[in-house]
């Protein structure tokens, strides 16, 4: 077999597709989100980011950053292993701390990132737990399909925030069987929310755990930022919520929230946990600096909300296509590989616009889309810039528009 050229073949083929990604070379301004430079070559080019996760801003706020300095200046640059040997720093015990009180849980357990503490922690859950079903939402994240597929516990997937197929499901199953029910509360791609409620009943009703992925609500909703959950005052019927300090907190790192016992059986038996290189003091710092903050400030998330009701609303006025949705993303719809691409790159090349296309396999064929995710440092003129450039290639591009008088 010619190794290379069979590489080569599968990379031409993405390309045809549409479906090839190009890595924008960024270089994000500090104290000047959403503001950044795009290096191509020798060239320079000054750019607005217009679907950063850093959702609020907080990656470059003031007290994240003179938290993160403190910490380099006192303990150094890396946590020197893995937890277990001689990464556990002071700054992680803080951070885990702050966490468990967010989610009003008895403790909580730091990852490296959102996806391996979904990985982990599924993983471990689902495979040590004798005869655990798990039972997973369609459109659950890559990082939970794959901590479930690596468990080997039998699985049944739900169709999305369908409770009639769940329960459907739940009530097939022996009432003492052990059940795990894993979803999301905002689904990144569509912006819909989960039925928590009625998923808590449910398992409550046939005796199953409950795994809630906040990733995409931490920082953004509820009184203190606690998610959807908190919003909802539905965390203490929740078995284990998962969440990310790389969104809304800025940062990076990922984590779970649980009973003592929980995060303690996790903490023992994770290997995604166990041989894993600790986060850097400096990273936990700035994540607890970040949590603290949006406990007890509401300006960034009030920012934010008008700042995403203004962004819709311009593009309905223009038939611009996108998912309405309750939540704080906004998906324009393209439908197009090839055309999505293309509006991606006249964004960036004649606007000075950053949205990366999200084409197959991050959503199925035929809705790609751009995914945008307006933010309380947004100005006005973004706004106009943003608009304006979208009219201006859906034309250009012959897609269709929304009927006006239909909205």
């Amino acid at each position: 077999m010619n190794y290379q050229l069979f590489f080569e073949d599968q990379l031409s083929m993405l390309q045809n597709e549409g479906n090839y990604r190009v890595f924008a070379n960024l270089e994000r301004h500090n104290g000047a989100f959403p503001n950044a430079t795009n290096r191509i070559s020798d060239a320079v080019r000054d750019v607005t980011i217009w679907c950063s996760n850093d959702y609020l801003g907080m990656g470059q706020h003031p007290a994240v950053l003179a938290a993160m300095h403190d910490a380099l200046d006192r303990s150094g640059a890396g946590a020197g292993g893995t937890r277990n040997i001689s990464g556990t720093t002071h700054h992680h015990v803080i951070l885990e701390g702050e966490l468990a009180d967010l989610h009003d849980k008895q403790d909580a357990l730091l990852f490296t990132s959102g996806y391996v503490s979904n990985w982990a922690a599924l993983s471990t859950l689902a495979s040590r737990i004798p005869d655990c079903l798990v039972l997973s939402d369609a459109l659950n994240h890559a990082s939970m399909i794959e901590g479930i597929r690596h468990s080997r516990a039998e699985c049944k997937v739900w169709r999305h925030n369908d409770v009639a197929h769940l329960e459907e499901l739940l009530s097939a199953q022996p009432l003492d069987r052990p059940k795990l029910i894993a979803f999301e509360s905002v689904y990144s791609m569509d912006g819909d929310i989960a039925p928590i409620a009625a998923i808590c009943d449910l398992a409550e009703r046939y005796n199953a755990m409950t795994y809630l992925d906040e990733v995409h609500a931490v920082g953004l909703y509820g009184p203190r930022g606690g998610g959807i959950a908190e919003r909802e005052g539905l965390m203490d019927r929740i078995t284990l919520i998962e969440g990310t300090l790389g969104k809304a907190y800025g940062v990076v790192g990922g984590y779970v929230a649980a009973s003592a016992a929980l995060c303690d059986f996790i903490r023992s038996f994770a290997s995604g946990f166990i041989f894993t290189t600790a986060l850097p003091p400096a990273v936990a710092a700035g994540a607890a600096a970040s949590i603290r903050h949006l406990k007890v400030s509401r300006v960034e998330r009030d920012l934010q909300k008008l700042r995403v009701a203004e962004v819709r609303e311009r593009l309905t006025d223009i038939g611009i296509p996108h998912v309405e949705n309750p939540s704080h993303i906004i998906p324009v719809m393209v439908g197009d590989p090839v055309k999505c691409k293309f509006i991606s790159d006249m964004l960036m090349d004649e606007f000075g616009i950053y949205i990366q296309p999200i084409n197959y396999p991050t959503v199925p064929k035929g809705t790609e889309r751009l995914r945008i995710t307006p933010s309380p440092v947004h100005s006005a003129d973004d706004v106009d810039r943003l608009v304006s450039a979208l009219g201006d290639l859906w034309t250009r591009c012959q897609l269709a528009r929304m009927p006006i008088a239909a909205q």
